[in-house]
């Protein structure tokens, strides 16, 4: 009777799966700020990418460690063709055909100083990132990602890497854009798994939406959507559950959420030292965001909630 009633579901298929790179072969290092989260070479994360096929997940998210050599001002190695987030793309892609690649259009792992557009005395230039963004979102079309998302928070880098797909005929690759990303405490562990955290110089609260604001997020989702996006995205996810359910009902568009590093650090440590029962906690958290009206959630849970809800189902 409860299953019959209820109003939000959550299903295999409204997981993405976030997996983070190195570079080597048969690598699996732990990430301290993110127990039970590893990064993965490629060889490692064309398996790990089988494991979520076998589950059903329908899409994982590609993040790279970049070596700190590869880093400098300019973030020429994210436009690299045979970058490592490439490689891995073009690696899966063969192996697992079937298995949606999301891949992030920003500058942060490349950056020497960390942030997400090109720095020049202390500034942000959104017109130079644009340009920089356009060609990577490029080169990992042609490496065959099926979703870019672009999470630099840039004006106006949607339309152009928009334009940049049609003109070069990626016409079937989606944009899912990181609409409303707040400038948060919840990305340190996120930081840390791709290396930036110690390159970083300030803070990134002159281009991310400062955490009091909600009206900004529907404006943001009106310019995105003009501009072609073809999905949105709500970042971080369980502290801006508000930010969800003002995106669904404002608008006619997909709307998945982030439940990022942070976030999941806290349920994780929480189940590991006692405090509640991890399986029950990962899935109300996740119901959470259908409650809220998401589309899908990229959640590091996405693995062990697809195995929960595998057993549920054959109960």
């Amino acid at each position: 009777m409860r299953r019959l009633v209820r109003e939000s579901a959550l299903s295999v298929d409204d997981l993405i799966w976030p997996l983070f790179l190195v570079e080597g072969e048969e690598v699996s290092e732990a990430i301290t700020t993110m127990p039970g989260i590893r990064r993965l070479s490629v060889d490692r994360a064309v398996e790990a990418a089988a494991a979520a096929a076998q589950h059903q997940i329908p899409a994982i998210a590609l993040f790279p460690h970049v070596d700190p050599r590869l880093k400098t001002i300019d973030c020429r190695e994210a436009v690299n063709p045979d970058n490592l987030v490439n490689r891995a793309t073009q690696a899966i892609k063969a192996s697992v055909p079937e298995i949606g690649v999301m891949l992030d259009v920003a500058l942060d792992p490349f950056n020497a100083l960390g942030h997400d557009g090109i720095v020049r005395d202390g500034e942000i230039l959104n017109d130079e990132t644009l340009d920089v963004l356009r060609q990577q979102a490029l080169v990992q079309a042609d490496a065959g990602a099926d979703i870019l998302g672009p999470s630099d928070m840039m004006d106006g880098r949607v339309g152009v890497i928009r334009e940049a797909l049609e003109s070069a005929g990626h016409h079937h690759t989606a944009i899912m854009a990181y609409t409303a990303k707040y400038a948060s405490v919840f990305y340190g562990p996120f930081r840390d798994a791709v290396g930036s955290a110690g390159a970083l110089s300030g803070d990134k609260k002159s281009y991310q939406m400062d955490s009091g604001n909600s009206d900004e997020a529907l404006r943001m989702a009106v310019r995105d959507l003009a501009e072609g996006a073809d999905m949105i995205m709500v970042k971080p996810g369980m502290a801006y559950l508000d930010i969800c359910a003002t995106l669904k009902a404002g608008i006619l568009a997909p709307v998945f959420a982030y439940q990022v590093s942070g976030e999941y650090a806290m349920i994780a440590a929480a189940a590991d030292n006692g405090v509640f029962d991890r399986e029950a906690a990962i899935l109300e958290s996740l119901t959470a965001f259908k409650r809220a009206g998401c589309d899908g959630i990229l959640t590091y849970f996405a693995l062990e909630a697809a195995r929960i809800l595998g057993t549920e189902r054959h109960r």
